[in-house]
């Protein structure tokens, strides 16, 4: 069996089982296990792995394969998927769905996710410890209007192959300060209102009213999500299921955990389940 091990290292997000499990288990959530998809932020679990566990935790739990749909992919690349037969989680082995993994191949095309990145991986051992019997679909999809399509794609592979899917589309929000290279409000509580109530905001409201367009416009113009290609893919999956509504389950920023002086960088985190 070829296995894909860990390229993040420790630090990302616990190791020990017991450690993951209390930690998802001590989060609680109005929205448990109800919807099929989902898009949760990918920071490492210190800043946002509570509200990536709020979203992962309202996702139905008798899935047959769990599908993660990363980012960081500018317009235009091919999508891409993790070739091997299993990916490595601290609960061992996470076997990947091979017939999923290639009607969607012939369908959208691709190449092996042979790069070190965090949006797929740091989420696994949430995934792997909710769902321990799922298969899994590793893809990441680019930053264009394709990527809605293919997650309708994914709804109709699924379909056919009489698999019981749930979809998390892995994205952060905007990326600001001089660690980024983008700083159009300066520093400080000037900053960070401008990134919580503008910025991030118009983003929600763009993932919330459901058109592919604006959340496309909104990453492009303002910068406002790092991985535009991953909610595409969600919300698309999402309108072929007929789950039309986006809940927003929570916001913050990494800033809200630094508790001291705003920080000169910061980045947007939120949680969607859709409806």
């Amino acid at each position: 069996m070829h296995i894909r091990e860990y390229s993040l290292p420790v630090g990302w997000y616990p190791r020990e089982t017991g450690e993951i499990a209390g930690f998802i288990t001590g989060i609680a959530s109005n929205e448990q296990k109800k919807t099929r998809a989902v898009i949760a932020p990918h920071a490492g679990w210190y800043y946002s792995g509570r509200i990536a566990a709020l979203g992962i935790t309202s996702l139905q739990p008798n899935a047959d394969t769990v599908v993660v749909l990363g980012g960081h992919l500018p317009s235009g690349h091919s999508p891409l998927f993790a070739m091997e037969d299993a990916v490595r989680t601290p609960f061992g082995p996470m076997a990947i769905d091979e017939n999923l993994r290639s009607v969607l191949l012939r369908q959208l095309g691709g190449c092996d996710d042979c790069y070190r990145d965090n949006t797929v991986e740091v989420l696994l051992p949430m995934v792997h410890f909710l769902f321990p019997n799922a298969d899994l679909l590793w893809l990441r999809l680019p930053a264009d209007i394709g990527s809605f399509e293919s997650g309708k794609l994914i709804s109709e592979a699924a379909a056919g192959l009489n698999k019981n899917v749930v979809v998390i589309g892995s994205a952060d929000l905007t990326h600001y300060g001089v660690n980024y290279g983008f700083s159009p409000h300066g520093r400080g509580k000037k900053a960070l209102s401008w990134v919580r109530d503008v910025n991030d905001a118009n983003l929600i409201k763009a993932v919330e009213s459901g058109d592919p367009c604006e959340v496309l416009r909104c990453a492009r113009q303002d910068s406002s999500t790092c991985s535009a290609g991953a909610v595409l893919g969600a919300m698309g999956f999402a309108a072929a299921e007929g789950l039309k509504n986006a809940r927003l389950l929570k916001y913050g920023t990494s800033a809200d955990i630094e508790r001291l002086d705003i920080p000169d960088s910061f980045v947007g985190y939120a949680a969607f389940a859709f409806y």
